[in-house]
């Protein structure tokens, strides 16, 4: 008998207490493990089109519901081990610089530690997408925070997250 597929726990939280600082084969599911904490999300583009790519006829993807910087946490229910993450971002409309921060905790999300900083640049109509994938041998992981400043000029751009992946 098929499980039914699990719904993607999420909590909205205001930006100014944002802490600081499609399924694959092997890859962790999100739903099953964790809750997502995101600052903020466009009500037709909501964070839960990143993790449930298998439900989707057309490319979806997040956006967040105000301009400016955002956060992106995973609680897990329990520690994981993380040994790579992958993510696509799309950015159709905007010319902007996105930096994006990855860091881990492995203390319920007292203290991070930044795994990864990158930054990307759009060009629309040209260069519109980017997909990472890093290797993050990663142990005891309670939380993971993506720190997403969607232009380092600073316009008043919206952060956007077209999927994450972890394995």
């Amino acid at each position: 008998m098929e499980e039914p597929p699990h719904t993607l726990r999420k909590r909205i939280i205001n930006t100014a207490r944002a802490p600081a600082g499609s399924p694959d084969l092997g890859s962790i599911d999100i739903t099953a493990v964790a809750t997502v904490i995101v600052t903020s999300e466009d009500p037709v583009h909501p964070i839960d089109h990143v993790f449930n790519k298998h439900n989707q006829t057309e490319p979806c993807r997040w956006i967040a519901a105000n301009p400016g910087e955002q956060c992106v946490i995973l609680e897990f229910d329990k520690p994981q081990t993380i040994h790579q993450i992958a993510l696509e971002i799309e950015e159709r409309d905007v010319q902007r610089s996105q930096e994006l921060t990855i860091s881990i905790s492995s203390d319920g999300g007292r203290n991070y530690q930044e795994l990864i900083r990158q930054e990307y640049n759009f060009s629309p109509p040209g260069t519109t997408w980017e997909r990472e994938t890093w290797s993050v041998p990663a142990t005891r992981v309670s939380h993971l925070c993506l720190q997403i400043k969607p232009d380092k000029s600073g316009k008043p751009c919206r952060a956007t997250l077209t999927s994450l992946l972890l394995r």
